[in-house]
């Protein structure tokens, strides 16, 4: 406990990153109160809680936001058309010569994809905002609550302010990144989940206190198995596989003497497509209910035996797609060929395999070999809700073991802790460098 004062201290004195820490903190802190502002006409005391987008893709949109979504809020579409856009552009870079050869323009070339990202927010943002308005009755928000109706005047003012509390989400999130710390858009997205957080645990509390009958100790019974998932899941988000990479040794001509060969190694993740798995596999969790309202019986009755989120056919599904989206992106995302040819242009080379096509190989080959018992056991976290529901647990607190908000946030978490060590290393470099050559001169 005095290691951890110290560390908070540590960071208090340090201005830089404690200006950052200041800035990041107020910015997430406008983002909740925008997000508590509720969309002109709409009465807010007439909206309640809705159970049809607790699951699904509506219930991730809903859990980023923080409840924005199912609130009828001006930040009610978050950060999410920019999360659409930066995947779609991610996705064609695989297909566009154009992206291809921005990702080899350095910094340039990521300004110029940052803008074509931000250009293509603004146009996904005109389809979503448009439908959001009409399908307010399909997520919950009773007719009664439309004080101006559904007019053009409530239509025009809803549009402009969806958008631009869409674009504003943007902005606070690239500032967050360029000035704050952490990745910004990440942040938002934990902060709207943790937003969730205290009313679902106090909800459980209070439902299991009522009950009596030894509640509080399933209360703590309950505490300590969501610590050991949080524990699983920091591991599934740190675990990697090291790949040893040996550089040979180079000469220089003149009086510069010669550079000894040096040892180090390739990082490849357990899990290297996060939670984009869980993302498109709930996605494609929408086919069931177009099914269930199919005029054939037979077509119908398989629609609605996979609607249910805390169902066995529906998580058997749902983690089998994960688990072939896991596979899908990690191929699309991480380019062995690529590493292969900077690692020959590097003169770099694993031990006992031939530079080029001979190493990529070898690098597809671990990466496919480690990201089956990643992709299951991101399964596995991802239907774990279910598992839970069985034993009493309400459904808002069972999302909180597992699935994509304790994934995102575990993931943020431990991102935004390595830029602030970082920091602190920076700050004591001397003497960190002193007590470093003193452990090697030891050795």
């Amino acid at each position: 406990m005095k290691k951890f004062i110290q560390t908070i201290k540590d960071i208090w004195k340090i201005e830089e990153l404690r200006n950052k820490l200041i800035l990041t903190l107020g910015f997430m802190a406008v983002y909740r109160f925008m997000a508590q502002v509720s969309l002109p006409g709409i009465d807010v005391t007439q909206l309640g809680v809705d159970t049809n987008i607790q699951g699904g893709l509506l219930g991730i949109i809903n859990a980023f936001t923080g409840g924005a979504f199912s609130g009828a809020s001006i930040m009610a579409l978050g950060v999410m058309p920019y999360i659409s856009a930066s995947i779609v552009v991610q996705l064609m870079g695989i297909a566009v010569p154009y992206l291809q050869k921005l990702d080899k323009d350095g910094e340039s070339g990521r300004n110029k994809k940052t803008q074509i990202t931000r250009w293509l927010t603004i146009l996904i943002t005109l389809v979503q905002a448009p439908t959001y308005i009409y399908n307010m009755g399909a997520i919950g928000i009773p007719e009664s609550a439309f004080l101006m109706g559904h007019g053009g005047m409530f239509f025009i003012s809803s549009l402009i302010l969806l958008m631009t509390g869409s674009i504003f989400a943007m902005w606070l999130g690239e500032k967050i990144t360029d000035k704050g710390i952490g990745n910004g858009i990440s942040l938002l997205i934990m902060i709207g989940i943790l937003a969730r957080f205290p009313g679902s645990f106090m909800n459980e509390f209070t439902s299991k206190m009522s009950a009596g009958g030894g509640a509080g100790i399933m209360i703590l019974l309950e505490i300590v198995v969501w610590f050991l998932v949080i524990m699983a899941s920091v591991y599934l988000v740190t675990a990697v596989r090291r790949v040893t990479v040996q550089y040979a040794k180079r000469s220089v001509i003149g009086n510069i003497k010669s550079v000894g060969s040096a040892r180090d190694y390739i990082p490849l993740r357990l899990n290297s497509a996060g939670v984009m798995p869980i993302i498109f596999a709930q996605a494609l969790m929408f086919v069931p209910a177009l099914l269930a309202q199919s005029n054939n019986d037979t077509v119908k009755a398989l629609g609605i035996q996979f609607q249910d989120m805390f169902g066995l056919s529906y998580n058997i599904l749902f983690a089998i797609l994960i688990i072939i989206f896991s596979y899908f992106y990690t191929a699309i995302t991480i380019p062995t060929n690529k590493m292969a040819d900077d690692l020959k242009r590097g003169n770099g080379f694993i031990p006992g395999v031939k530079p080029g096509t001979d190493t990529a190989e070898l690098l597809d080959t671990v990466l496919s070999r480690i990201t089956f018992p990643g992709s299951l056991f991101l399964a596995l976290l991802s239907v774990f809700p279910a598992f839970v529901v069985k034993f009493g647990i309400q459904q808002n607190w069972a999302l909180f073991y597992g699935g994509t908000s304790l994934i995102i946030m575990v993931g943020v978490a431990i991102d935004s802790i390595q830029q602030i060590n970082a920091y602190l290393l920076n700050h004591h470099y001397d003497g960190l460098m002193k007590a470093s050559t003193g452990r090697r001169a030891n050795n």
